[in-house]
């Protein structure tokens, strides 16, 4: 059962790397069957059901388990509803459902230094932003 969960996770997530939207569709729906099937391993083997003193408490069967598996199945079939209609939607406006690379993002990650970036050393030093900023306190205490 080890090589099974193994062989789902790693299928889901080769899919969900995919551009294809009905590829990462089917690695969503893979990857929510190998999340149920992690689940009730966990679970253990199955027990009986707890009915008033019928059984001990070792044969009793733990629903937490059950109640995680079934909350996995209602958030993969919540996705799946969300990349069908997204995949249709991508389907009726450009003709297909491969996901593009956006121009803008590339330009700005091709950019060194980003102009008002909080890292230590990207911005540079102007006449708006001196270093001794003891006059502006001095300016803020006087309106108060």
């Amino acid at each position: 059962m080890a090589v099974l969960l193994a062989v789902l996770y790693s299928v889901g997530f080769y899919l969900l790397m995919q551009r294809s939207l009905m590829r990462i569709l089917i690695g969503i729906v893979v990857l929510g069957h190998g999340a149920n099937l992690l689940l009730q391993l966990a679970g253990g083997p199955p027990g009986r059901a707890p009915i008033l003193d019928a059984v001990g408490l070792g044969a009793i069967a733990d629903p937490l388990p059950q109640a995680l598996a079934l909350t996995a199945i209602v958030i993969t079939f919540a996705l799946t509803t969300y990349l069908l209609a997204l995949g249709y939607r991508s389907w009726v406006l450009v003709g297909h459902d491969v996901v593009q690379d956006d121009v803008e993002d590339r330009r700005i990650a091709g950019r060194v230094g980003v102009d008002g970036a909080m890292e230590e050393g990207t911005a540079e030093e102007s006449e708006e932003f001196p270093e001794d900023t003891s006059d502006s306190h001095e300016l803020e205490e006087g309106r108060r």
